[in-house]
């Protein structure tokens, strides 16, 4: 029997993971980066062992380490999670030759199937040798991991170079393998993948379906089960794959095989060989938990000759610290607070008060909704999230609470390019008209208390914020009987809560604030000097990081009085695992570089000028 685990992961899903194992009567064991001292993960675990990293991205990539501290905390088996070192044959094969319990598929069937060139392979199939304009368009991917990342779509042979640089960059990044391939493109097809569990007794379950066909940059955003709207002779033919693929490499544990769908013809992409981030929908929907099964399962435990039934639908939303409007940029900061309303399921490895920082993943939690019907359960999620109190660094959550609603979404008509299509209209503003009123009010609700009215007529006072990337000027005065502002009527006003009457209807506003940040219900705002500094105005053309990171190279030849044209790559930055492409805003003359590769930057840094032409 298992006694103690130690998850060689980190956040979320090293939270989840501890969660069932508490709940099992099991020892936990974190391991955690000098970046991650601090954080959840590394808290709430009963042991916490610190891996020395020449960078925080890399330390949960050596495997020789985790083997090491899980055997001086006296652990007697270890989770992968996902991501890092979750599909890594050769770190299974340490975990068991310490003497551990490796709580995942065997070495044997992870080199079989972790590696997406073989798995082609294995299942008939192969990449592209060389690829013509015939071929287009292709879809250069990582042989190894997964989250979207050493992935780009190639439309034009002149791109496919800088496509396979930047794929294999990321992925060694990423995984510590920089190995890539060359696919077919499918373009708007569904992703839709079977959930998989096998017992060492030759038991294999397939566990539904579930659609993930809402994403950005490969990665998924929204995903539910059961996947909508399958005819059943192809359900039945995805469940028969699945289990043939699980069988043909000996397969023990939970893994998904993964399809894209178009045109009822299912076409296999991969095998992913560990736990997927999106298993709660099959886990609210079979009534499972998929965590205890793989213990379980490791500890050499049948499983039942059929699996459960299902029940009713489920969806999940990953809440990323990003901001969807410019390029899905991530974003950094403190979370001063999370939490959603009762009945939604929240897995995190965040709380309140905790840093976002540069090394890791955006996502900031999965919020999951279990109900009867696929309705009643995007109706339900959709609600929570607008209604889940979040303050911090922008987040998708505008973005998730318009997707569920979409018609695409609630009619089931979806597929991999709805943002494509659809990411201008998603992320429109719509800010509360009201709520820089309501920050001031709220605001000024200390002054009214001590001495702000006098018995002269009052003369306005003005405050300024920045909401939606406008600024916004609101007007407001003290009287013998309180606040009061043109327009409504001023019902109730205190440092937390806002109450306006706007043509016969009481709205409330809770409001919240962290330095000039500024949150009201679901806006946030930063407060504004009454007066602009005329200092901190930036030349036209400048190019500002837009995000916390490290410049990983500038173009070819770029140098200063170079002519660039307005789109054009200038430089990429490496933030969060992923590299974000820093464009020309302009056509004219490079006027000044201050971005050299290998250099640190902050939020807002110069990082280079261009004049325009």
């Amino acid at each position: 029997m298992i006694s103690s685990v130690l998850v060689a992961n980190r956040g979320e899903i090293a939270c989840r993971v501890f969660r069932t194992c508490r709940a099992s009567g099991i020892r936990t064991v974190a391991v955690h980066s000098d970046a991650d001292d601090n954080a959840l993960h590394a808290r709430v675990a009963d042991v916490a062992v610190r891996l020395p990293g020449a960078t925080p991205a890399e330390t949960y990539l050596r495997g020789d380490l985790i083997v090491k501290a899980a055997v001086a905390a006296g652990a007697d088996a270890v989770h992968p999670g996902y991501g890092f070192l979750s599909e890594n044959a050769d770190f299974a094969r340490a975990v068991l030759d310490a003497g551990l319990l490796w709580i995942g598929p065997p070495p044997e069937a992870i080199e079989a199937m972790a590696s997406k060139t073989r798995a082609k392979e294995l299942m008939g199939l192969a990449p592209l040798r060389e690829v013509t304009e015939a071929d287009l368009p292709v879809l250069v991917k990582a042989a190894a991991g997964g989250g979207g990342r050493g992935m780009r779509i190639v439309r034009r042979l002149e791109e496919l170079d800088g496509a396979l640089r930047g794929a294999r960059a990321e992925a060694t990044s990423a995984f510590g393998d920089g190995e890539v391939f060359v696919e077919p493109y499918v373009e708007n097809g569904r992703h839709v993948e079977v959930q998989i569990l096998a017992d060492t007794h030759g038991t294999v379950w397939a566990l539904g379906t579930r659609d993930c066909s809402l994403q950005r940059r490969h990665q998924k955003v929204i995903e539910e089960a059961p996947a909508p709207g399958l005819p059943e002779e192809l359900t039945r033919e995805l469940h028969t794959l699945a289990v043939r693929a699980a069988r043909a490499v000996d397969y023990v544990g939970a893994g998904t095989v993964e399809f894209l769908v178009a045109d009822d013809t299912a076409h296999f992409l991969e095998m992913n060989t560990r736990l997927q981030v999106e298993h709660p929908v099959t886990e609210a929907v079979f009534g499972v938990d998929l965590v205890a099964e793989q213990i379980r399962i490791a500890e050499g435990h049948a499983l039942e000759s059929d699996p459960p039934r299902a029940r009713g639908h489920a969806v999940e939303a990953r809440l990323y610290a990003e901001d969807p409007a410019h390029d899905w940029a991530p974003q950094t900061g403190t979370l001063h607070r999370l939490a959603v309303p009762d009945g939604v399921r929240l897995d995190t490895g965040y709380t309140d008060g905790d840093e976002i920082g540069v090394h890791y993943d955006p996502m900031l939690a999965k919020a999951v909704a279990h109900a009867p019907t696929r309705a009643e359960a995007l109706r339900s999620l959709a609600g929570a999230l607008e209604r889940a109190t979040i303050h911090g660094p922008t987040t998708n959550r505008d973005l998730l609470v318009r997707s569920l609603r979409h018609e695409e979404v609630t009619t089931a008509r979806m597929d991999t390019g709805f943002y494509d299509r659809h990411l201008t209209t998603l992320t429109e503003p719509a800010s509360d008209p009201y709520a820089p009123l309501a920050a001031a009010l709220a605001d000024a609700h200390g002054r009214s208390r001590f001495g702000g009215w006098r018995n002269l007529p009052a003369q306005p006072q003005t405050k300024r914020y920045a909401m939606a990337g406008e600024e916004h000027e609101v007007h407001y005065r003290h009287t013998r009987t309180g606040l009061t502002a043109q327009g409504v009527r001023v019902v109730q006003a205190d440092a937390r809560l806002v109450v306006l009457e706007v043509d016969g209807v009481q709205r409330k506003f809770e409001v919240a604030r962290y330095g000039d940040q500024v949150h009201v219900n679901a806006t946030t705002l930063t407060a504004l000097p009454r007066f602009p500094d005329p200092t901190a105005q930036r030349a036209p053309g400048s190019l500002l990081a837009p995000m916390p990171g490290t410049v990983v190279r500038v173009a070819e030849g770029l140098a200063v009085g170079a002519a660039v044209r307005a789109g054009e790559p200038l430089l990429w930055l490496e933030a969060m695992k992923m590299q974000h492409q820093i464009a020309s805003p302009v056509t004219g003359t490079l006027s000044a570089l201050q971005a050299t590769p290998g250099q640190q930057v902050e939020l807002g840094m110069l990082l280079a000028v261009v004049q325009e032409t």
